[in-house]
């Protein structure tokens, strides 16, 4: 079954998507007159910047980002970006970055189309994502794109937001406070953490929408600044090894060999492909589940949205990330046997790392207790639970809504059910390491797999439906610059 997902994943991560994800981004950077760069700091300005409760909608714009967020800042940050070095080498992260850049214009289009098109359900509540623009800007003999999004939607869901975030948590908790591997407690941790998790869930997400932009605002800004301050502490610790990870990365981006005498195309695609790959699983640019969540904001500028949502890119990956990555890099955890050399490409190409190279998040636990001894695990197995915990209450959303897109809002309360279990199954599924083979890698394979065929559908509606985002754009900074004038 492995090797099978394996090979799967692979076809559904090869050159076209890379091409079409990369693509997509420049052309609409492009497109925009590199806006989603020389705009950022009138962004971060428009996300704190009072505005009418009045307005339609069911969350704040600030309240929708943080939903957002609080579904891409989870273990694609931590466990994620250490997964993309040890099996892509560190030049996976010149390549995250590169999917970050283009990816502010990806998640700028998504939030400005989310908005224009949305529609308003039965119950008031405003809905919105690739499947309403599909849908109603691309017209009704498009809807069967937008209906593929949401069977994937569904599918990520239960896959990404639920199974391996619980999986992950369950694991890493597991393995800080679990005991001897032998004991009972850590042989029963899984099911025992499944059903806190579930529970948990189950408390908010019953809740809708707005209680789970009220957990969001309070949970993901303060993990994220105390993650970062551990993160900043640790590099701050080993600030002479930062040259040489920056020369890694940009050495191992190209398929460097480990002298840095020659080129191999093959690690190059390597680095390139699980850095596109862990880019998009962390930030969502162009995979469709942001815009869900922006949908809902009281907002009624379309643009405006927009530039909110594009932060969520710069946020989750130029910063997050970019903090996991140098910690990883600078505390000397990571051995000449983990970096994917032109002697060792065979084994990082079958999707396997070396004996004795830790990958996931057991590296960035390792990366950190190097420096900040007997603290740094704690500090990742506490940030895992509680990033995992908001991925889990934002993906939950995303499928929902995917979920009434195609079968109404009477499938909603069933929907909600079925994430909880899914979140339980995920975790106790740990129960069966070894017997039915590597549980984790499994599940990252199938979450991969799924973000790449949930991405295809809403990459073709943007590109389709860039002209309208285009005009809406200009005409907002037209007006902006007159209103400037008068002032």
């Amino acid at each position: 079954m492995e090797n099978l997902i394996s090979s799967i994943n692979s076809f559904v991560w090869g050159p076209p998507m890379l091409v079409l994800l990369l693509g997509t981004g420049l052309f609409l950077t492009i497109g925009l007159r590199f806006l989603s760069i020389v705009r950022l700091p009138y962004a971060f300005g428009e996300l704190f910047r009072k505005r009418d409760d009045q307005k339609e909608g069911d969350v704040s714009p600030f309240g929708a980002l943080m939903t957002a967020l609080s579904s891409t800042i989870g273990t694609g940050n931590i466990a994620g970006v250490a997964a993309a070095i040890a099996i892509g080498g560190p030049g996976a992260i010149f390549w995250m970055w590169v999917t970050a850049v283009v990816g502010t214009a990806t998640k700028y289009s998504e939030g400005v189309l989310a908005l224009r098109f949305r529609e308003t359900d039965k119950a008031g509540r405003h809905v919105g994502g690739p499947m309403y623009y599909i849908k109603n800007g691309m017209g009704q003999k498009w809807i069967w794109l937008g209906g593929i999004f949401a069977v994937f939607g569904i599918l990520a869901s239960w896959g990404t937001g639920a199974s391996i975030q619980a999986n992950s948590v369950s694991d890493a908790i597991r393995e800080t406070y679990g005991g001897s591997h032998d004991s009972w407690l850590y042989q029963n941790f899984p099911w025992i953490t499944g059903l806190v998790l579930a529970s948990g869930a189950a408390a908010v997400i019953l809740g809708g929408v707005q209680r789970i932009a009220s957990v969001a605002t309070k949970l993901v800004p303060f993990m994220a600044v105390s993650y970062l301050a551990a993160g900043l502490l640790v590099i701050s610790l080993n600030v002479d090894a930062i040259p040489a990870a920056f020369g890694l990365i940009f050495q191992g981006a190209f398929g460097l060999d480990s002298a840095g005498t020659g080129i191999s195309i093959g690690l190059m695609m390597l680095a390139m492909q699980k850095g596109v790959a862990r880019g998009v699983f962390s930030n969502e640019a162009g995979q469709g589940s942001a815009p869900i969540a922006h949908a809902a904001a009281k907002n009624d500028d379309p643009v405006n949205q927009g530039i909110v949502a594009m932060l969520g890119t710069v946020i989750d990956t130029l910063i997050v990330c970019t903090i996991t990555a140098l910690v990883v890099l600078t505390s000397g955890v990571i051995g000449e046997q983990c970096l994917p050399v032109a002697a060792q490409l065979d084994v990082f190409l079958a999707g396997n790392q070396p004996e004795g190279c830790d990958t996931g998040a057991p590296l960035t636990a390792a990366a950190f207790d190097a420096t900040l001894t007997g603290v740094g695990q704690h500090i990742v197995t506490l940030g895992l639970a509680v990033f995992g915990f908001t991925t889990i209450l934002g993906w939950s959303y995303y499928g929902e809504r995917c979920c009434e897109f195609l079968f109404g809002e009477g499938s909603i309360f069933l929907f909600r059910l079925s994430w909880i279990v899914m979140v339980f199954f995920g975790s106790a599924a740990l129960m069966l390491e070894g017997e039915i083979g590597n549980i984790v890698n499994i599940f990252w394979l199938v979450a991969d797999t799924l973000t790449g065929l949930m991405a295809a559908p809403n990459l073709i509606a943007l590109i389709v439906l860039s002209p309208i985002v285009f005009k809406l754009t200009k005409e907002y900074f037209a007006a902006l610059e007159k209103k400037g004038e008068e002032g």
